[in-house]
């Protein structure tokens, strides 16, 4: 199986390749922004056609959700059109086109976890952004998988994970929001569920339903709240050594800590589907904080 990875230095790009690393079975050509700009069409067409992959696994995104509420054509560029460009060279290769998207394509007023099926409706640059992205990455190439996914941590990149520790040890207490719940969910987990799927599919080959490509959600279970995950990052850190005590936390509320960009306040997402499917269980984020000292 040939993998082409966009985004390699990002949270999931990184693990991607810390497993294929000693894959035998793959050929694997990983390539950061430096190397492969998405949002240059001829450019993309010009690596998949040389390439020629089986798969085409999309980690490059414009993440910074907050930045995004003043940089909307950059969002736009990298988040829609790059993703559609290499969804229209996947399919021009007969390759199967794997995208991550995330929670911020729903409004999060929803009150229990949302299934793939429910009304989209986006409230920041970001998630509107992505949500064109899907559109146009399910639009360009019908073998596609879209993943969305929540509160991504990993060893690698900026994430919430490795700013509660560097907060720890700065101050005494810390004030964290208790009013949006969600699922954390471990890099390495997202990139095990990718490699899975693509797996999965080229193995079936002919006799994958073509039903089931389509929008799948993984996350991380249980859900927890922005000061839940923090007391449990807190406790954990102190249990290996890296922090000497935990900091004094209190939740706050969401409007105490405005941000340019609206968070959801909901970002639970229903994983049944893809463990129907796929046989992919929900990320165990607790286990994967058993760790630390790689996010330090």
């Amino acid at each position: 199986m040939k993998i082409l990875i966009t985004g390699c230095n990002g949270q999931v790009g990184s693990s991607l390749l810390n497993l294929l690393n000693n894959n035998l079975d793959v050929e694997v050509c990983a390539l950061d922004r430096s190397e492969l700009d998405i949002t240059q069409q001829i450019v993309v067409n010009r690596y998949v056609a040389s390439f020629k992959p089986d798969v085409i696994i999309n980690a490059a995104a414009h993440t910074a959700v907050d930045k995004a509420e003043q940089e909307i054509e950059l969002s736009y560029a990298i988040n829609r059109d790059g993703p559609k460009y290499l969804a229209e060279a996947a399919n021009k290769v007969g390759a199967i086109m794997l995208h991550i998207s995330t929670d911020y394509v729903f409004d999060g007023t929803k009150n229990s976890s949302y299934v793939e099926t429910d009304l989209v409706n986006p409230q920041s640059i970001y998630g509107i952004t992505k949500l064109a992205g899907e559109e146009a990455v399910a639009k360009a190439c019908p073998r596609h998988i879209i993943l969305r996914t929540a509160w991504v941590f990993g060893e690698d990149g900026n994430n919430f994970v490795k700013t509660m520790l560097r907060l720890a040890q700065q101050r005494d207490s810390l004030g964290i929001v208790d009013d949006q719940f969600g699922g954390p969910t471990y890099a390495g987990d997202i990139a095990t569920a990718l490699i899975q799927i693509a797996q999965t599919i080229t193995d079936l080959n002919k006799s994958f339903d073509t039903a089931n490509y389509g929008i799948y959600h993984f996350s991380g279970l249980p859900h927890v709240s922005w000061y839940e995950f923090a007391k449990v990052i807190f406790d954990k850190a102190t249990e290996q050594g890296i922090l000497v005590k935990s900091p004094e936390i209190k939740g706050i509320k969401t409007e105490e800590y405005p941000t340019p960009a609206k968070r959801p306040e909901n970002s639970k997402l229903d994983t049944k589907k893809i463990t129907t499917v796929f046989d992919i269980s929900a990320s165990d984020w607790k286990i994967a904080l058993n760790h630390l000292n790689d996010y330090v």
